[in-house]
């Protein structure tokens, strides 16, 4: 198998605002497109390849640093290299707490105790988690959280995303009357209606 440096060079992205996939290797299977990276599968292994898009290379740089110092933490991926524009770290089984809703997949409170738990590790840490929503958290096959897109948890303002989160668990989801399973496009919306403030929790 090529090494990692090599199979991050394979990866060809457009250099302009659609950060058009070119090309990859064979070995190399997408399985994600996010705000700054482009993610693969690498065959017959357990990791995952994050190749970042041309104008986030200091991203790279900070993601890197910062799994770096979470990595006695069970709940975020080991950090296995780094490179100038890439990132290999494990690859996690499971679903995201968005494919949980869509799916209709418990969130328990034992989940977000957990992630409350794992957010203050990082704190203790020195870091100050922020832009944590819905797809980078992970509940895996093993029923453990994992938190992934680290990359600004060493922002200095203070993000209250999770906060948020938190209060419409136990404002809405956890009632027994609340729906288990929401649609894509309805969690898109609130998201969007969120990000304009529209919607104090």
């Amino acid at each position: 198998m090529q090494n990692y440096t090599d199979l991050a060079a394979s990866v060809k992205i457009s250099n302009d605002k659609k950060y058009s996939l070119i090309d990859a290797a064979p070995s190399l299977t997408l399985i994600g497109k996010g705000r700054s990276a482009y993610v693969f599968r690498i065959h017959s292994t357990n990791k995952a390849l994050k190749v970042f898009f041309p104008d986030q290379i200091q991203t790279a740089k900070v993601e890197a640093e910062i799994y770096k110092t979470v990595q006695s933490i069970d709940y975020y991926p080991t950090l296995y290299a780094a490179g100038f524009n890439y990132l290999v770290i494990d690859l996690i089984e499971g679903n995201t707490l968005f494919e949980c809703l869509t799916l209709g997949i418990p969130i328990t409170e034992e989940n977000i105790e957990e992630i409350d738990h794992a957010l203050q590790l990082a704190r203790k840490e020195g870091l100050n988690p922020s832009d944590i929503h819905l797809r980078n958290i992970f509940i895996t096959s093993e029923k453990k959280v994992k938190i992934i897109d680290v990359a600004r948890f060493k922002q200095v303002k203070s993000c209250k995303q999770w906060h948020d989160l938190k209060s419409a668990f136990h404002l809405f989801y956890s009632k027994s009357f609340f729906p288990k399973k929401i649609p894509g496009f309805i969690l898109n919306s609130i998201a969007a209606i969120y990000k304009k403030r529209f919607l104090p929790i």
